[in-house]
């Protein structure tokens, strides 16, 4: 199938805006802490990697906050903004001259500030020189880097290095959390880019729909989608690894990795899930569709994905500014609680079921993430603020409460996954809750999950993804059908 979009026009100025949201911020903590406005936020772009000892070189992919600020798409580059003047500087690394014979031109430093919107650009072995030359302030010149941590990876950004920085006084505490909470709220040009990439995506998940035919490998499903958001959005690179998990591997949360490679030949009577999404210009989507390979829901499956469908329809229905994320998540679980009660997978109180965390045994992951530059976007967690502790709500990537502009994941599922069944089916306070006998048929029934990418409105939200989540629009669009389902 072609598609009918093409790739967004991607404007510097989205990046000019990001570099004054980040100076306006950075100014206004200096004030408030009474400190001068002056010196550097300096920052050091990503660099290209090889496969271990060899000279193969990985795909080159900018580190996200310097993507953020800079929109740079080569390596080696550094960025600094004069916090008194708000100029901004580019460093390009000085190319040798064979470069033209192998990887095209050398192209000149005129051409990095006019395509990048800043005010100069030199060269990676001038930035001391350039930084010293450029300060207007007494003593030595403060260079505010970036250290901090990422609640989600658990890793630390890498401040910059370079030659001469022992002219300067550095600063490793400030930048980090001011500039990860401008990565929070998204500006019209950023939800732009999300939107393309969710259009693309949505496309390409109708596509693979229609495509599956029983007795594919799961990378075949994989590649149809790489292949649509490549050819028809120009997307070189996905926003995470896909995941394209059928039978009993839906049920494995992060399928698809290396141990794992989608390599699974699937069976008529298999659920699929299919997380995947493209990235844009560095800005993610992350889209997740579930469906039989066969194009027809059994009782079962319609029972456990309307389960889903549900808590992900309730939780929208409720997103707006001011609510709080773990509120969301438990309505989730108690919808499919009660949506599995209502089956006969689950019997008694569903409020008793809640005080025992029980949602987290069909649900074991957060309700859904941040997403930006990365799928799973910074500032969760802003400092000071606590993870829960509890089952399920510990895996929770964010406890915020919702604000306008936040784009956030909203992913509910339901898994049969034995290594959390057997013990809560053991357990003194959790076996009473379980219909041995119904939960017997779901043995290797894999799991349910249903994702979409959300903004968070002035009022309440909107859904940026476009594909078919009712049983009866699934069936229809894989028996042939268009979509939506009244185009002609």
């Amino acid at each position: 199938m072609a598609s009918s979009l093409s790739p967004a026009p991607v404007p510097m100025e989205l990046h000019v805006l990001n570099r004054e949201k980040l100076l306006k911020s950075i100014r206004q903590h200096l004030t408030d802490t009474s400190r001068p406005l002056n010196g550097f936020v300096f920052l050091q772009g990503g660099d290209e990697q090889t496969r271990y000892c060899t000279d193969h070189i990985e795909l080159f992919r900018q580190e996200s906050y310097f993507a953020y600020l800079f929109g740079v798409i080569e390596p080696g580059f550094y960025g600094a903004i004069d916090i008194a003047t708000g100029k901004s500087i580019l460093f390009a690394p000085r190319l040798p001259a064979e470069y033209t014979v192998w990887l095209g031109e050398v192209k000149p430093l005129s051409y990095f500030q006019e395509k990048y919107k800043v005010s100069m650009a030199c060269y990676t072995d001038e930035i001391a020189g350039v930084l010293l030359d450029q300060y207007k302030g007494s003593g030595k010149p403060l260079l505010f880097l970036l250290h901090g941590l990422n609640t989600d990876s658990n890793n630390f950004s890498k401040p910059a290095e370079f030659e001469g920085m022992e002219k300067f006084e550095t600063e490793l505490s400030t930048l980090h959390p001011i500039l990860t909470e401008c990565r929070v709220l998204k500006s019209d040009l950023e939800l732009a880019l999300i939107q393309f990439a969710n259009d693309i995506s949505s496309e390409a998940h109708i596509e693979v729909m229609r495509k599956v035919r029983v007795g594919m490998k799961e990378y075949q499903l994989e590649s149809m989608f790489l292949h649509h958001t490549y050819m028809y959005g120009g997307c070189r690179h996905c926003s995470y690894t896909c995941i394209c998990a059928t039978g009993e591997n839906s049920a494995v949360l992060h399928y698809g990795h290396a141990a794992a490679p989608n390599d699974r030949t699937f069976k008529d009577g298999d659920m699929a899930l299919l997380d995947m999404g493209a990235e844009y210009n560095f800005y993610a989507s992350d889209i997740t569709c579930s469906f039989p390979v066969n194009g027809k829901f059994t009782s079962d499956q319609s029972l456990i994905y309307n389960a889903v469908l549900e808590a992900h329809n309730a939780v929208i229905k409720a997103m707006k500014p001011g609510v709080n994320w773990v509120d969301m998540h438990k309505l989730a679980e108690k919808v499919i609680l009660e949506s599995l009660k209502k089956g006969s997978v689950l019997v008694g109180n569903v409020d008793d079921m809640m005080v025992e965390r029980l949602g987290a045994v069909f649900m074991p992951h957060g309700l859904g993430h941040l997403l930006g530059i990365d799928t799973h976007d910074p500032g969760g967690y802003p400092k000071g603020t606590e993870r829960p502790k509890e089952p399920g709500l510990k895996s929770l990537r964010t406890s915020r409460d919702l604000q306008q502009g936040m784009v956030i994941t909203v992913e509910p599922g339901c898994y049969f996954i034995d290594a959390l069944l057997v013990p809560a089916m053991e357990n003194a306070h959790t076996s009473k809750f379980f219909n041995r006998e119904v939960i017997d048929r779901f043995k290797d029934f894999g799991g349910v999950r249903i994702e979409s990418d959300v903004i968070v409105t002035a009022n309440g939200c909107e859904n940026m993804t476009n594909v078919p989540r009712e049983t009866s629009e699934i069936e229809a669009v894989m028996g042939g059908a268009s979509w939506p389902l009244n185009k002609k």
